[in-house]
């Protein structure tokens, strides 16, 4: 497994071996009257875990839910892919030696967790344990923002930022299958191809040309149903300008805002790294609620982690994903792996921002078939 005991560089992703009866778990949290146990529960030893930039986030102490839930020490890590190795007394839909993917609350970064029965699902046969590994978090992301935060319609105009990454290509599809025309914004011109094959209608290059004059110059370009936008206080204010009456803003991240690793001090973050975090936390642009309403748009923001009790979403989403993987509409389309112990490198090539689709990390050989 991996821990990390207290805020800081890549040197503090602590890789532990457990032994054959040790697991870790997500955090607890209120399901009220509804809350999982260890009955309800399945141990699974795990092939894969997803790398998310949350997870970078975690690592320097800034993730707000990862500090109310558990605290120090914490694992990291919100997906996994692997076998089913014990069940609790009251799981019925899985047994023994199946092959499954799910997600936890904190906790994925390891070589066997336990998790509530309902957080799991028997990997689709057309999909890889790596591809699922990195696939429920960037879906679940997606569909919040597409399904639950918009009431996207066929032939609506979408605008999204970063639409090579996982979230990005994720929403790209979903938009697709919900018929919408999608313009796409990459950040390096090795990207435009990928977001052009997964059928985005048309690609901006930000590293080539001015973004916004590109985007005015397009047709259409002022009149975006809904522009998604994880940037923060790069983008969010131009985000808002280009959306259309009646449209909605829709915020799940705020990437800009972050500070940047020291790759020199082995990723650790310097005092003017936290002084530009103050001062970009300051300059958030804000909405004022008479202003949407005379403006007639709508700005959405959601953090999935303070979400997971929302079972009713989750079985919704999951039914959406597990049918459009079947149709071939929806898909993992790149993977990159890396081995557990080499999570620095994992977390050192997502800030990079040179990374496409999904990051995994391998704790053990490709399970059998069983």
């Amino acid at each position: 497994m991996i821990t990390i005991e207290k805020p800081g560089g890549y040197d503090q992703l602590l890789f532990k071996e457990l032994d054959e009866k040790s697991f870790t778990k997500g955090a607890n949290f209120n399901f009220k009257d509804n809350a999982p146990t260890p009955d309800d529960s399945v141990i699974v030893e795990t092939y894969a875990s997803g790398v998310n930039y949350a997870d970078v986030v975690i690592r320097w102490g800034l993730y707000s839910s990862a500090k109310e839930y558990v605290g120090w020490p914490i694992t990291p890590g919100f997906e996994f892919s692997g076998r089913v190795a014990d069940v609790g007394a009251n799981v019925s839909k899985f047994k023994v030696g199946d092959d499954v993917f799910g997600v936890t609350l904190f906790g994925g970064y390891s070589k066997r967790i336990q998790v509530p029965e309902r957080q799991i699902r028997l990997i689709p046969e057309n999909m890889t344990t790596s591809q699922a590994a990195g696939f429920p978090t960037v879906a679940l992301t997606a569909w919040y923002a597409m399904m639950e935060s918009c009431k996207l319609r066929k032939g609506d105009r979408i605008l999204i930022h970063s639409v090579a990454g996982g979230v990005g290509s994720m929403m790209l599809q979903i938009g697709k299958i919900l018929g919408c025309h999608v313009t796409g914004v990459v950040g390096k011109s090795s990207k435009v191809q990928f977001a052009k094959d997964l059928g985005c209608d048309e690609v901006i290059d930000k590293s080539a040309s001015n973004l916004w004059e590109t985007v005015d110059s397009s047709e259409g370009g002022n009149s975006f149903q809904a522009v998604f936008d994880a940037n923060g206080i790069e983008t969010l204010s131009e985000s808002f300008k280009h959306v259309a009456p009646g449209g909605r803003l829709v915020v799940y991240g705020f990437h800009t805002v972050m500070p940047k690793s020291d790759a020199s001090n082995n990723g650790s973050l310097s005092m003017f790294n936290w002084i530009k975090v103050g001062w970009n936390a300051m300059n958030i642009p804000k909405f004022n609620p008479m202003q949407l309403t005379e403006q007639n748009k709508s700005v959405m923001a959601f953090n999935l982690s303070f979400m997971f009790s929302k079972v009713d979403l989750f079985n919704e989403a999951m039914e959406d994903f597990l049918r459009w993987i079947a149709e071939g509409k929806l898909r993992v389309v790149k993977v990159t792996e890396y081995q557990l112990k080499d999570v620095g490198n994992a977390h050192k090539d997502l800030e990079s921002g040179n990374t496409m689709g999904k990051l995994v990390l391998i704790s053990k050989e490709q399970p059998e078939e069983s």
